[in-house]
């Protein structure tokens, strides 16, 4: 067997576009990518924008595996600073370990930076399943050990990929969401009828309120994306980062790269009045899956957020033959519109072995937790019951 040579790059422009995409999305070849997000362009956009790179601390090592001369696994590996824009956070962890002595950071993390979707990290040419990924997982923990790096995390991976990483010795830890799923609606009053009769009311009077705050919704893809609507985007995003995150993780030149090319993988949701944007929540459109991913106004209205964020994203979906809406990380909120519970999973591979037990600990029981949660909320969820007449 020719032997694997691993190489970890110091830019993702050092790997030309439709190698990486081979492995990173090669079902795009007959369509949409399952995913946008390890897409070259979408990985490339947000180095060339500033979003990641030098003074991010998201410092772009983009790990490839290659045989023979040809790329057949590779991941989007970066060199961390800080715990910020992960979504599966490890803060707790980080400040017991500086407290105890030793330097959390770096780090190393195979993601998709400011991204909480669930998609492939381990990315493997057809055929190459088994071999890439392991190559990958234990190129990266090597380096990782090699350059006395305190830990090495994988998230928002595939449940196969949390499996097969537990298998070769990482720790597995599993988290939640809150994702909508298309059980075969034809239309938005197919999904209400679903509902209890008293959820389905307040969808309806949450929409009646939302329609009247005085001017218009429109659903953008492609094309009918303009320059002058990412304007009034970044001033959306520019208030909902600097309110959640004190300082927004993308710069304006992100949506200008999103624009040239990235705008038929994007829905922009925008209300105006006036003739002038008020609102608007951006979302990315997956092979299956419709990603909600930043909500902002300049105007606050009642129940705005819930018509373009929620119910906007399950009528797109329904009518573009969608199977799921992911409306991002957190928000119990959700529930009562129809998102339930939904395990996410992650990998973490921690050098010393007294802490790894420690965490090791600590992830059984946020396990045991996280099953609980996930079992009770289910149970509150909106629909209606079997052989229940409401």
């Amino acid at each position: 067997m020719t032997a694997l040579t691993l190489t970890a790059h110091t830019s993702l422009a050092d790997i030309p576009a439709a190698e990486w995409d081979a492995v990173a999305c090669p079902e795009a070849a007959s369509g949409r990518p399952i995913d946008p997000f390890t897409t070259h362009r979408f990985l490339a956009a947000l180095d060339r924008s500033g979003s990641t790179g030098a003074g991010s601390g998201w410092q772009p090592r983009p790990l490839t595996v290659t045989q023979g001369g040809r790329l057949i696994a590779a991941a989007p590996l970066y060199a961390k600073g800080h715990s910020q824009g992960e979504y599966i956070f490890d803060h707790s962890w980080a400040d017991a370990w500086q407290r105890a002595g030793g330097r959390y950071y770096p780090k190393l993390q195979i993601a998709v930076p400011f991204t909480p979707a669930t998609g492939r990290r381990l990315l493997t040419a057809p055929g190459f399943e088994d071999t890439g990924s392991a190559a990958l997982i234990d190129g990266a923990v090597q380096i990782a050990a090699q350059n006395r790096l305190s830990s090495l995390h994988i998230t928002f991976c595939t449940a196969a990929e949390a499996q097969a990483g537990e298998d070769m010795g990482l720790l597995h830890r599993i988290t939640q969401q809150f994702h909508w799923e298309n059980r075969g609606y034809a239309c938005f009053a197919d999904f209400l009828a679903d509902l209890s009769s008293r959820k389905r009311k307040t969808i309806r009077k949450e929409r009646e309120t939302a329609a009247a705050f005085g001017g218009t919704i429109r659903c953008l893809t492609g094309d009918q994306i303009e320059p002058q609507h990412w304007d009034a985007f970044w001033q959306f995003y520019q208030d909902t980062g600097s309110r959640k995150w004190g300082t927004p993780y993308l710069t304006r030149r992100a949506f200008h790269e999103f624009h040239a090319t990235m705008r038929d993988d994007i829905l922009l949701v925008l209300a105006e009045r006036d003739g002038r944007p008020v609102a608007g929540a951006l979302n990315f459109i997956g092979r299956d899956t419709l990603f909600g991913r930043y909500w902002g106004c300049v105007e606050d209205h009642p129940c705005l957020h819930f018509e373009l964020c929620y119910y906007r994203a399950i009528d797109w979906a329904i009518t573009h033959g969608l199977h799921r809406v992911e409306a991002g990380a957190q928000g119990e909120h959700k529930l009562a519109r129809g998102y339930l519970p939904t395990p996410v999973h992650s990998l973490h591979w921690i050098a010393d072995a007294g802490f790894r037990e420690a965490v090791a600990q600590y992830l059984r029981a946020e396990r045991r937790a996280v099953d609980e949660e996930i079992e009770v909320l289910t149970a509150y969820g909106p629909f209606r019951r079997v052989h229940t007449e409401d």
